[in-house]
């Protein structure tokens, strides 16, 4: 199987502000064949065109993916909900919210859900927490969402992803050893440059933007990884850098909330394309995906941004950011010799449009 492109939907633009048919367009014409779908944008595009009905709206998205030669990779985020302490909330989730989206994941003709680890914050008003630690915990909750989409006509499947700043489960190690005591078929990972390097290497709230032994930890989870990943159960890759901060991200910092995780602030604002130095990229994103890729990888790698660029008002913002993933897709197949057979199909690796696509109406509409 080839390497297939793919994008995040908030990656191009943020929802509310850029509409997501606009985005799905963009994505298209420039030679991108998957679209990780925020519930965010099918709310938008709900409320905006559908008084708020999401199925119709996920019927409208499946027949304009289909024009446009998209498929969607999952619909995503289906989070906070392993290892919550509120047991009357877990149930809620997979008695009201789960069916929901099992019937918007057929309507977009996808079988994956992604699961990002649980960052639940602290009561706000005890300072308790919300979430368990306690693995047997997590296992459990994950192999009860698991056995219900094996249960679905057809299955259904589960990506599990190890967020920097996850109250429990934060690196990709942690995320492996949940995917292997759960153990089913349809219950696998994402791993994510960003979120590998901005845990062991990264380090936004230090002067230095680093960990205290940031290169010698990274190269040791990259060799990790290489030893111990079982390729069936690596459902997608997803590949982008980050800023490095002109200051540390303390109370001072544009960037801070009080309450939030310094990396899931630093995540929202100040994510970048792979091979995006010229903006202040330093993470070691190559040797990350170099992994990824020499263990035998091959399906869709997604690239999934937050920034915030996406919040630019400007018309041409889904453009240029579809635009400028393009262009990091194209430097990672030429570092790293990747098999694909889509985007650098439709664009040369020297940015040559082929005239079918150069032909594309640029759509600003719904």
């Amino acid at each position: 199987m080839p390497n297939r492109l793919g994008i995040g939907s908030m990656s191009l633009g943020r929802p509310g502000i850029h509409d997501l048919p606009t985005k799905l367009h963009q994505a298209s014409q420039f030679g991108y064949k998957g679209i990780e779908l925020f519930f965010d944008d099918l709310d938008h595009l709900a409320k905006l065109l559908f008084d708020g009905d999401h199925i119709s709206a996920a019927h409208h998205v499946r027949q304009l993916c289909v024009s446009l030669d998209l498929s969607i990779i999952c619909l995503q985020p289906f989070w906070h909900y392993e290892g919550l302490l509120d047991r009357t909330e877990h149930e809620r989730l997979l008695t009201e919210k789960l069916p929901k989206w099992f019937e918007l994941a057929r309507i977009l003709d996808t079988d994956l859900i992604q699961i990002p680890s649980n960052f639940l914050p602290a009561d706000a008003e005890t300072g308790q927490p919300r979430t368990t630690g306690d693995m047997s915990v997590i296992v459990s909750d994950l192999q009860e969402i698991a056995d219900l989409g094996l249960q679905q006509s057809p299955p259904f499947r589960f990506v599990y992803e190890a967020l920097a700043w996850g109250n429990h489960i934060n690196k990709w190690e942690d995320s492996w050893e949940v995917v292997e005591r759960v153990n089913r078929p349809n219950f696998g990972v994402c791993l994510d440059t960003f979120n590998i390097a901005g845990r062991v290497y990264a380090d936004p709230t230090s002067p230095t933007g680093k960990t205290p032994n940031a290169d010698v930890e990274l190269q040791a989870s990259i060799a990790r990884l290489r030893s111990r990943i079982d390729l069936s159960k690596v459902f997608y890759v997803q590949i982008v850098d980050g800023e490095r901060l002109s200051a540390p991200l303390d109370e001072s910092h544009p960037f801070y909330v009080k309450g939030q995780p310094a990396r899931m602030n630093w995540s929202r604002n100040a994510r970048l394309f792979a091979f995006e130095e010229d903006r202040g990229g330093y993470l070691p994103v190559l040797d990350v995906a170099k992994a990824f890729f020499d263990i035998g990888f091959e399906g869709w790698v997604s690239l999934e941004l937050f920034n915030r660029s996406l919040a630019d008002p400007d018309p041409s913002t889904p453009r240029n950011h579809a635009k400028r993933g393009f262009e990091s897709w194209k430097k990672l197949v030429a570092a790293l010799k990747l098999n694909t057979s889509d985007a650098s199909s439709v664009y040369g690796l020297d940015g040559t449009v082929s005239p079918s696509t150069s032909a594309l109406p640029v759509q600003h509409r719904l």
